[in-house]
């Protein structure tokens, strides 16, 4: 089937076209095995009839131009159905994006206008809905279609720069065509269509520095060895046309400020050859005197320089430091000057700089000298002592007014003008000295001490007669000499301690000497005992010619309950010129000390001396400890005697049961009974009766009183008679308490053939065994072994 479609366009898009016709013809062909695309499908399980459609819709994609600013309405097209006879039942509606406020159709002939200004820029195409119906019967002829309405590009967008303006930077004397920056137009218009969106750049201004690749937007140098000592700034004007650059396009431009960054091709250089500088002789090392600048036109590091002195006059009197702040060259003083001596120094001084670029080298050398001429200035100085320090000595006890020193010091000015000296009154030692104010002779003004003050420090001041504010200081150290004036003395740290046991010939301690005079008159001391006393009985001293003596014991044994405290009386001399000597008395405790000669009883001595109590004092706080406990041990006994009836209380008696709580006293019960009498049957002598039960409760008894009763004298034989006795005694005493009374008879015997084993009656004994033994069992047996040392010392005696 061959469909004609007539699309009537806008006069103004014709050239668009390919055959700008005043009317459009298309020829669209169907299969007719082919349902057309808007047709549609028959139900599922219905066999699908191939007929040739009597009726279907007509058209094509429909074009709207864009920016649309005339009176009337703009034609869009047309929608015509071949059910359409042209006699006006059929009625054409629209719907979708825009039907009715953008789009409207004539429903008899399906004419589409647009009835408002599009931009394609905010939307680029418009989705409706057409479909015909019966006007008379409301239904419709064809299925609802779909179909679009594009709007149409204009070129009304110029190219714009959203990131303008733009900077930018390059090395100065870079190469043509070093690249710079890019830049990039945005054109909103159609880039499918036409040229709308073709873009060109082209510079506008910075010509001939720079060039900008019309494609691209890429800057690049075109001059060769920009300066940026010349030039360090440009400000480069680049457009961007549309419609690729033709006439009639659209335009837009930015500025981008390029500036020449730096590098070292500049090499520094002093503003002139010659300086010259005055520097007075006063001027302290050290400190800066001068300084010096080159110029160099570079930026930061390429700017950097380094200056130093060359010649090797004036770099041994004066140095040179670079300020990195300012870069200049400070000049300091190495050395002080003297006006006297040189009166000029010549400087040659250099400067390089630090950091060079080997690219331009052809450029150098990149450092440059000049010369600086110093002249030293004369100034009235102060006087110069001979030594910038001194060190005299004296004997100490030297008379008053003994010669000490002499200081001495000069005008180093021309005037040679005359020194007076006088001592600082600042410091210590001047109460100790005097000075000469003219000579400069340093003297003692009072006797010295050594031992005191080893050594004195003083400060001269000299002045010059014709100006006496200019000052100059010297220390002075004088050292004090040493003479014999102290005798030695015995070294010995608290009292000497003797064991009881020691033996004649012993070391008991070694003793040393000290002596407040210096070792050249005191290092050798002798020992040795009064010779106006008689002879020590019980010690005796030996010198060991090593500045030691030692104290030996003369006889055996000593007690300390006979004799705690001996006093030895030592002399010491030294060896000086004339020889000293003093007199010592040490103190010598008797203590027991051990098989090894350890102390031990004297520890508890020193401690209680060094809580500061007495014996006295000691025994009295110990006895009334004892009678505090001797009190508390009597309450605790009385209250354990106290007995408590046996019924508690009569309320509180149920069932005639009446409840006994007294517990047997055990073996440690003696009030019960006496065991005396069975642990020793030959000592009773009469029966005792027991002390548990109220001496009134025995009237009432049938036993006969003790007078009566006739004493019973007990042998080895007859103890079963006793203890039998004693069972019957107990069996018929009706005063005993309701209750068991345990009684125990622990008595021994005697005559067993084995002898006693008890070591009571072994006392006596004498025994010949040798219990030296014991000392070697350790220090828990120390005390075991002295007391049998002392029973057979005393067996031997």
């Amino acid at each position: 089937q061959v469909i004609d479609i007539f699309i009537q366009t806008h006069p103004s898009v014709m050239h668009m076209l390919p055959n700008p016709n005043s009317t459009l013809k298309r020829r669209i062909e169907f299969d007719t095995g082919t349902p057309p695309r808007n047709q549609s499908r028959p139900p599922e399980g219905e066999t699908e009839v191939h007929h040739r459609p009597k009726r279907g819709w007509i058209w094509n994609q429909f074009f709207v131009l864009e920016e649309h600013i005339g009176p009337d309405a703009q034609y869009v097209g047309k929608l015509h159905s071949n059910s359409d006879k042209g006699d006006g039942s059929v009625r054409y509606i629209l719907t979708g994006e825009g039907a009715g406020t953008i789009f409207i159709i004539d429903e008899v002939t399906g004419d589409i206008h647009a009835t408002k200004s599009l931009d394609r820029e905010r939307k680029t195409h418009y989705v409706l809905h057409a479909q015909a119906i019966d006007r008379n019967t409301e239904k419709p002829l064809e299925p609802e279609s779909e179909f679009i309405i594009k709007v149409q590009d204009i070129n009304d967008n110029a190219p714009k720069f959203p990131d303008g303006p733009f900077v930018a930077s390059v090395p100065e004397m870079s190469e043509v065509g070093t690249s710079v920056f890019q830049v990039t137009a945005t054109d909103a218009d159609d880039p499918t269509y036409g040229n709308s969106a073709r873009v060109v750049y082209s510079i506008l201004h910075g010509q001939p520095y720079f060039s900008v690749d019309p494609k691209t937007g890429i800057i690049r140098t075109a001059l060769a060895n920009m300066d940026r000592e010349a030039r360090e700034h440009y400000a480069v004007v680049i457009q961007a046309k549309d419609m690729a650059g033709q006439v009639g396009g659209l335009s837009g431009s930015t500025t981008v400020n390029i500036t020449l960054t730096d590098v070292n091709d500049n090499p520094p250089r002093f503003p002139q050859k010659n300086y010259q500088l005055y520097v007075p002789e006063s001027a302290q090392v050290g400190k800066p005197v001068g300084k010096i600048r080159a110029n160099d036109e570079d930026l930061g590091v390429n700017a950097e320089i380094k200056y130093s002195i060359i010649n090797a006059e004036g770099a041994s009197v004066f140095s040179i430091a670079t300020d990195r702040d300012t870069r200049e060259g400070i000049i300091s003083l190495k050395k002080p000057l003297n006006f006297e001596k040189k009166k000029a120094y010549t400087l040659h001084i250099e400067g390089v700089n630090t950091h060079l670029d080997p690219r331009f080298a052809y450029l150098g050398p990149f450092k440059d000298t000049a010369t600086l001429k110093i002249t030293v200035g004369d100034v009235d100085e102060p006087p110069i002592f001979s030594m910038d320090y001194y060190i005299m000595d004296v004997y100490e006890n030297a008379p008053i007014g003994t010669e000490v020193g002499a200081v001495t010091a000069r005008d180093p000015d021309s005037t040679n003008s005359a020194i007076r000296y006088f001592i600082d009154h600042s410091g210590d030692g001047d109460k100790y000295f005097s000075i000469d104010a003219h000579s400069g002779v340093i003297a003692t003004t009072q006797s010295l001490d050594r031992e005191e003050t080893p050594w004195l420090n003083v400060t001269v001041i000299a002045s010059e007669v014709d100006n006496p504010s200019l000052l100059s200081h010297v220390p002075v150290t004088v050292q004090v000499l040493d003479v014999n004036d102290n005798p030695p003395e015995i070294s010995a740290d608290g009292e000497v301690i003797v064991c009881e046991s020691s033996r004649p010939g012993q070391v008991i301690q070694t003793i040393s000497a000290v002596d407040k005079d210096d070792f050249a008159n005191g290092l050798r001391f002798s020992f040795s005992m009064p010779s106006n006393m008689p002879v020590n009985p019980n010690f005796t001293l030996k010198d060991n010619e090593d500045n030691t003596a030692s104290i030996v014991a003369r006889r055996r044994r000593f007690s300390r309950t006979s004799q705690e405290l001996y006093q030895l009386p030592v002399v010491v001399a030294d060896g000086g010129e004339p020889a000293l000597s003093s007199t010592g008395t040490l103190t010598l405790r008797v203590c027991s000390c051990g098989r090894s000669g350890m102390m031990r009883t004297c520890q508890s001595s020193a401690f209680l001396s060094s809580a500061g109590l007495s014996t006295g004092a000691l025994i009295a706080i110990l006895l009334c400890v004892a009678i505090l406990l001797a009190i508390v041990v009597l309450f605790i006994a009385l209250r354990k005697g106290k007995k408590e009836p046996l019924i508690i209380s009569e309320e509180d008696v149920r069932e005639n049961v009446v409840t006994y709580d007294d517990e047997g006293g055990g073996e440690e019960d003696t009030e019960a009974f006496d065991i005396l009498a069975l642990r020793n049957p030959s000592a009773a002598e009469e029966l005792k009766f027991r002390r548990d039960v109220r001496p009134e409760a025995l009237g009432r008894t049938a036993i006969p009183p003790p007078a009566l009763t006739p004493p019973l004298v007990l042998d080895s034989a007859d103890v079963q008679a006793f203890l039998a006795r004693r069972l019957a005694e107990a069996d018929g005493d009706t005063s005993v308490p309701p209750y068991d009374s345990l009684q125990t008879y622990a008595y021994e015997g005697e005559g067993s053939p084995t002898g006693s084993v008890s070591s009571l009656g072994s006392a006596g004994t004498h025994s010949e065994q040798d219990y030296s033994y014991l000392d070697d069992w350790g220090p828990e047996f120390q005390k075991l072994a002295e007391l049998y040392g002392e029973v057979q010392s005393g067996l031997t005696t």
